[in-house]
């Protein structure tokens, strides 16, 4: 019975990035052999056990054999004589299937170090085809890792584009698709993400909401780079380059959904896009059952991240009707999310990747002249229900027009 330190943990170490979960391996071990050293065992799928003290997770070695359809279309054996390299076979990627012995010895069967050494992502045997999650793990480590040069190699490439040809992909369900798309958009480079799914003829069963963005074209004079599928990328990468929050990165991904629906006849304007966006966002979250804050910021930025650009040119009850809408007055945080998400939509264009954005200083600003108001004050001249919130909201369309005035005083002086 020997344990072997296996996965992101070697992989991460040999490209000396920290290393946050250390998962092992066991060869020649029974699960009655396990429990007496006293592992607790967890998960039903197959004999997974945490460590006594560490609380580290200890697999038995086992191999997979495919049985249907799916990601959990799989026949399990972990018995005692599956070997190290019987284990290490069932693995994604060659880097993934380097295994590491108590002594600080590697174990490479696969040519996963010299992968690693030459940056590539290359699958370790034809039975990568068997699990359609892999095309989005792939896709996720190139996003992960394309600071490093890392990129996917051609024939891995080929297998994941006979997987999309396939329809194994239409087999995946929302939590796993989610949960890959949630990682990647944390990554360095999300943009990597879309962009090698749609390289692998991914994109359009993923999410096809987004793949429809490619090709379709925006007028030059706001949009130098045209294709609104490659302002998309752009605004992702502003989007890690600014360290957004997972929602507002997951809001910047779906912000122009609407514009994927616009007819060829009124190209290359889009009227009307910003509530097709906002209607296809929550389409998109509620197939993919993202979290409730997630979903919300989405389609709000999908339907107002125009009215953000436009900031300092709105009146008092525009800006009121925003943050309204925005739902400032409860929850103030969600404005600095919203902004940030269009500062990233703003940037995301050719030549604009530096500009300044002083609508989100010039919004936070008038939100914070309307967002006190004293509540108690109205409440003594006798007001109450609907007359005390009408009040309310005069009050605050008052400071904001007061608010508008002076700063145009000030940029004016």
């Amino acid at each position: 019975m020997q344990s072997y330190l296996v996965g992101g943990a070697v992989r991460d170490q040999l490209l000396e990035l920290p290393v946050k979960d250390r998962d092992w391996v066991v060869v020649g071990a029974t699960p009655a052999q396990m429990l007496a050293q006293g592992f607790q065992q967890v998960g039903s799928d197959f004999p997974v056990f945490l460590h006594p003290e560490s609380k580290e997770e200890y697999a038995l070695a086992r191999i997979e054999r495919k049985a249907g359809k799916g990601y959990k279309g799989f026949v399990c054996d972990a018995s005692a004589d599956v070997s190290l390299e019987d284990d290490l076979l069932r693995r994604d990627l060659t880097i993934n299937a380097i295994a590491q012995d108590a002594h600080g010895n590697y174990i490479d069967p696969y040519g996963g170090l010299a992968d690693i050494e030459a940056r590539i992502l290359r699958h370790v045997s034809d039975a990568f085809v068997e699990d359609p999650l892999r095309v989005l793990r792939v896709a996720r480590f190139a996003a992960r890792y394309a600071s490093l040069g890392f990129q996917v190699a051609p024939e891995t490439m080929a297998l994941m584009r006979s997987m999309a040809d396939s329809g194994e992909l239409d087999t995946l369900v929302a939590e796993r698709v989610w949960q890959e798309l949630h990682k990647a958009l944390c990554s360095a480079r999300p943009d990597i993400f879309i962009s090698t799914l749609r390289e692998a003829g991914a994109l359009k069963t993923v999410l096809p909401e987004v793949d429809a963005l490619f090709g379709v074209p925006q007028t030059e004079q706001y949009h130098p780079e045209v294709d609104t599928g490659v302002h998309l990328l752009m605004v992702l990468q502003q989007a890690a380059a600014l360290d957004l929050s997972p929602a507002a990165r997951y809001a910047c991904l779906l912000h122009d959904l609407g514009k994927g629906t616009t007819p060829k006849s009124e190209w290359p304007r889009h009227i009307g896009h910003e509530r097709r966006s906002a209607r296809l966002a929550d389409s998109v979250s509620k197939r993919l059952k993202v979290p409730a804050d997630f979903a919300r910021l989405a389609a709000l930025v999908g339907e107002w991240h125009l009215h953000s650009h436009r900031a300092l040119e709105l009146n008092a009850k525009s800006l009121l009707r925003l943050f309204q809408r925005l739902d400032c007055f409860r929850r103030p945080e969600w404005l600095k999310e919203f902004v940030l998400a269009c500062k990233a939509d703003a940037r995301g264009r050719k030549g604009f990747e530096q500009r300044d954005y002083p609508q989100a200083d010039y919004l936070m600003s008038a939100l914070q002249s309307c967002a006190r108001v004293e509540v108690a004050d109205l409440q003594k001249q006798g007001l109450t229900g609907l007359a005390l919130g009408e009040a309310i909201s005069a009050e605050r369309l008052k400071r904001l027009q007061q608010f508008i005035q002076q700063h145009r005083e000030n940029t004016n002086a």
